[in-house]
């Protein structure tokens, strides 16, 4: 039987897209491989958003020439968000470029094998999920915004949303085979719209489903936070009180040069609503909502006094997660038009400036959780340790003996309550409870 390896770089989008591609491949009667160079066919799911990001794609090729001396009927593909410009150079290092959207066509491109009667939409091929406890569900794909720093409107189209009715089912089957954490995902996510449903709507229909589950999303854009979803959100109990709300700068002039259609003072009071609601709706430390943002240091222009602003924005929302970016011209966006003109030793002052700020303000945040009791899913055993993520998405180690270890391996996969003895700005350390 032929063997499959799939290198997935980028959002949970992608790793949502790798799921369906690895249900279509073993519907070809392909098995996956364990190590890349024992596979017959080598798929890359590739991120676009960066350069960097792009710039992995290429660190393969010296990796697939060997195993292609190894194997001569080793066969790469790439998929995923990948632009015009990126199809062209990659051309003759591919076998295949293949559309995901089109991902229906694969068996007859590939010519593996048939595989059988695909579905003609995207969204109703059945993925083969990474875990049995955590899925990666998308409602919608694309994006309308036009970022000047991204790619994304022109690798993934416009926004398309997919059935509400499609959705639920989805989830109800999910929950039904046990799993415990539900992501929601798109590029846009709060833009969701199935006729007269809206996210909010999708949201509290998903949190009426029976069952003891957990329910995330992401990506939100803070122009489409409406007091719907904030008010949904905070009142329903299955919605985790955990946010990544993106602010990409602290800084008004930069966000207008970014094409982000906000204003730091209606960011600020979006984050002031959000807290506040969570304070009426939820008890205990579900009163507290952990916030995490994204950010682009080095943007070109960004002056000192620009960058400052960032850094006052740092000190004043008191994120517990932020994804710091150093800016990097991406071919294909309106901002690769501008003089990046910021020097790379002057973007790295500046992410450890965040960086300093956002260990100070985890830190202190963390601080409530000591001596208290959690909930947390377990993810993983690692180094005699039960690893797993809260309902605020902290991170949290919890040690085991090594007699106890598996015994302790039936845990995953599953909630436990945990008392907190330990705290670091990156995650927590706790006991098991019984």
């Amino acid at each position: 039987m032929k063997k499959y390896f799939i290198i997935t770089y980028g959002c949970q989008m992608n790793r949502s897209d790798s799921e369906r591609i690895a249900n279509v491949l073993e519907n070809m009667d392909l098995k996956l491989a364990k190590k890349m160079n024992d596979a017959d066919l080598i798929l890359v799911n590739m991120c676009s958003v960066r350069q960097s990001a792009v710039d992995r794609v290429y660190g393969l090729f010296p990796k697939f020439q060997k195993f292609k001396k190894e194997n001569s009927k080793l066969k790469t593909v790439l998929t995923g968000c990948i632009l015009k410009k990126d199809r062209m150079q990659f051309a003759k290092r591919f076998d295949w470029i293949l559309d995901i959207n089109n991902l229906f066509r694969w068996p007859k491109i590939l010519k593996i094998r048939d595989g059988g009667q695909m579905k003609k939409n995207y969204f109703e091929i059945l993925p083969k999920y990474q875990t049995r406890f955590s899925a990666l569900v998308p409602i919608m794909t694309g994006c309308n915004n036009f970022c000047a720093y991204c790619v994304v409107p022109y690798t993934r189209g416009k926004e398309i949303s997919r059935s509400a009715k499609e959705i639920i089912q989805e989830i109800k089957k999910l929950i039904k085979g046990g799993y415990k954490e539900i992501w929601l995902l798109g590029q846009n996510v709060n833009s969701y719209r199935d006729g007269l449903i809206n996210f909010p709507k999708l949201l509290k229909a998903v949190n009426d489903i029976r069952g003891d589950f957990w329910i995330r999303f992401t990506s939100p854009h803070p122009k489409d936070f409406s007091e719907e979803l904030i008010r949904v959100m905070a009142k329903c109990q299955k919605v985790t009180p955990y946010l990544n709300l993106p602010v990409q700068s602290g800084d008004n002039e930069i966000l207008k040069k970014m094409n982000r259609p906000y204003t730091i003072s209606y960011y600020k009071k979006l984050i002031k609503k959000i807290r506040a609601a969570f304070k009426i709706y939820r008890r205990g430390l579900e009163k507290e909502v952990s916030i995490s943002t994204d950010v682009i240091i080095g943007f070109p222009g960004e002056r000192e006094k620009q960058f400052k602003n960032t850094v006052k924005l740092f000190k004043e929302i008191k994120y517990e997660m932020a994804y710091i970016a150093r800016y990097s011209p991406r071919p294909g966006t309106v901002a690769e038009k501008l003089k990046d003109n910021v020097p790379p030793p002057e973007k790295e002052r500046r992410y450890k400036i965040l960086t300093k700020i956002l260990k100070e303000t985890a830190q202190d945040q963390n601080k409530k959780y000591l001596g208290r009791e959690i909930e947390v899913l377990v993810n993983e055993i690692k180094n005699q340790s039960l690893i797993g993520k809260s309902r605020h998405y902290k991170t949290v180690k919890i040690p085991i003996d090594s007699e106890c270890r598996a015994q302790k391996t039936n845990l995953i996969g599953q909630f436990v309550k945990v008392k907190i003895i330990d705290i670091s700005p990156w995650g927590l350390k706790g006991v098991l409870k019984k």
